[in-house]
């Protein structure tokens, strides 16, 4: 299987040399060309730094990160703007959509950035709102919308545009648990239905248990991994527990 996203002996440090950080310490690891892998970890201990590195939102101090082939800490400028467009789907805890563009405009304006015609901007909204089960609710505004719905806009938006790999941070930290249950099935859905590969970081045991593999961080480097192969989602998340329970932490401070 092609190896999608790759992280080579990356580090990462804040602060100057009186006071310097490690956030990132060494880190390497893969993720799969159509794999869904969760990242956890406690509070600080490295695992937003890595995805906002990985997400080209920060940049590492050493080491390489390449997604699709291409060595993401290199880009600049255009180029980089180019591959956030055109390779990478965010998916934020706040949501991030806009209050005065309603459901359908939120997801099109992913689509019209990339000079998609209308038309064609119309049947890929169709064809995702659909799949996510969100057809009622295109012509709503975001204060008409419940949380759940809200990130499931938010996850279309990110998904419509067909990316490399779709980058989820804390998804459903803001939602409450029939929320968060759907929007991971929605996940679920997208990675078993659509091939999408998902890296999402997260505090929750129950959101982990939905990804076919947890990489868990511990001061900055990589402590633990689990795959789930076979197990049910229920046998998978005691796993998870164990791994948590290792690493001095509970599902209230993992986060």
């Amino acid at each position: 299987m092609k190896k999608l996203l790759q992280v080579k002996h990356v580090e990462k440090y804040y602060g100057n040399k009186n006071n310097l950080t490690k956030a990132i310490d060494d880190i390497s690891l893969s993720v799969n060309s159509g794999e869904f892998v969760a990242i956890m970890g406690a509070s600080g201990s490295g695992k937003t730094t890595l995805l906002n590195c990985i997400a080209t939102i920060d940049r590492v101090t050493s080491g390489n990160i390449l997604i699709d082939g291409e060595d993401i800490t290199t880009l600049k400028g255009n180029n980089l703007n180019k591959f956030r467009r055109e390779k990478l789907g965010f998916i934020f805890q706040d949501f991030n959509l806009l209050n005065t563009l309603t459901g359908y405009e939120n997801i099109a304006l992913a689509l019209a950035i990339q000079n998609i015609s209308a038309k064609e901007q119309n049947d890929k909204i169709k064809a995702i709102a659909k799949t996510l089960g969100i057809e009622k609710i295109l012509d709503r505004y975001p204060y008409q919308m419940s949380g759940g719905e809200k990130q499931r806009v938010a996850s279309a938006r990110a998904i419509v545009t067909n990316p490399k790999i779709v980058l989820a941070d804390e998804p459903t930290g803001a939602l409450d648990s029939k929320s968060s249950k759907a929007l991971l099935e929605t996940f679920e859905r997208l990675n078993q239905t659509l091939g999408s590969t998902i890296l999402m970081v997260t505090h929750d045991a129950f959101a982990a248990s939905y990804a076919s593999r947890v990489i868990f961080i511990k001061d900055g480097k990589i402590f633990s991994e689990l795959n789930r192969g076979d197990d049910s989602r229920k046998t998978f998340f005691d796993n998870i527990i164990d791994v948590i329970t290792l690493l001095g932490g509970n599902l209230n401070d993992a986060c």
